[in-house]
């Protein structure tokens, strides 16, 4: 029962990071959204918002594993409409108000742990679609650049779509991202 109540506040945190960025993220709203008793918070992370922030884009790095584990394709385009289908769903079911957690720690915190989690977080999604990319015969190099480009281009994507309040800026990135994919795919063949 305990932990159903942290998970709940972890995953408050963290659509709350996503929609309205670490500085609009505070305890009280955590509370208000996921209607955790309030003593929970200081039971569950009791050293403060740092700790709840970390285990929110904990949290996000995990979702984003998880689904990419589940990629259904072998080729670099599979993987790279695959990794798209997250943010697109992200957007969509937002109305284009939500984007990444570990975007917004990473852009407005002064703590130097809590960058280091968010830097880790995204090297984690950067080996992620590495390895998906050489199992789907793109070469090792090629693989881990294409895997920065892809993070750095969706996550710049999704905060175009966001501040435009429209898909277009992230389809026209995404169209981008899949023919680069078939490029780098032909040149393996």
């Amino acid at each position: 029962m305990a932990s159903d109540v942290r998970q709940r506040m972890i995953e408050g945190a963290m659509t709350l990071l996503a929609q309205r960025g670490l500085q609009s993220t505070s305890f009280s709203e955590v509370v208000a959204t996921t209607g955790a008793p309030r003593g929970s918070l200081y039971h569950h992370f009791p050293d403060g918002k740092d700790q709840l922030v970390a285990a929110a884009i904990d949290l996000a790095g995990d979702v984003l594993i998880d689904f990419m584990n589940r990629c259904p394709g072998s080729s670099a385009e599979a993987v790279v409409q695959h990794f798209l289908l997250i943010w697109r769903t992200v957007l969509t079911r937002s109305g284009c108000e939500s984007g990444c957690a570990v975007l917004a720690v990473t852009v407005a915190t002064d703590s130097s742990d809590l960058l280091a989690h968010a830097t880790a977080v995204f090297r984690t999604w950067r080996t992620c679609l590495a390895d998906l990319l050489k199992r789907a015969g793109l070469p090792d190099d090629d693989a881990r650049r294409f895997a920065m480009v892809l993070i750095a281009s969706v996550e710049g994507a999704v905060v175009l779509s966001r501040a435009e309040r429209s898909l277009e800026p992230f389809e026209a990135v995404a169209q981008q991202l899949v023919e680069q994919a078939r490029r780098l795919q032909e040149h393996i063949k």
